[in-house]
């Protein structure tokens, strides 16, 4: 059982970075450091967007409209960490 706890450990850990990863790039667009119109950049940013969008956007419906500011990666974030936390408790 320890080795199916530390498998979805290593899965949410990496969930987490490419959460990370996926608010950064966004940044990276909003101020134009990167092209978003490069193929290799588009790849990337798509293939983020598939995994994190169908999730940010049930967040996003339930969240109180804040202006230009978007905390719903925020909340992400501290779902998932609480559900490892919970994960590794008994360890």
């Amino acid at each position: 059982m320890s080795a199916v706890i530390i498998l979805i450990n290593t899965v949410l850990t990496l969930y987490l970075w490419s959460l990370v990863i996926y608010v950064i790039a966004s940044w990276l667009i909003s101020f134009r450091i990167i092209n978003p119109w490069q193929p290799l950049v588009r790849q990337i940013l798509m293939g983020l967007q598939a995994l994190h969008e169908p999730v940010l956007g049930h967040i996003r419906r339930f969240m109180p409209n804040l202006g230009g500011l978007d905390i719903s990666p925020i909340i992400l974030l501290l779902a998932v960490e609480f559900l490892r936390n919970l994960l590794l408790g008994g360890f």
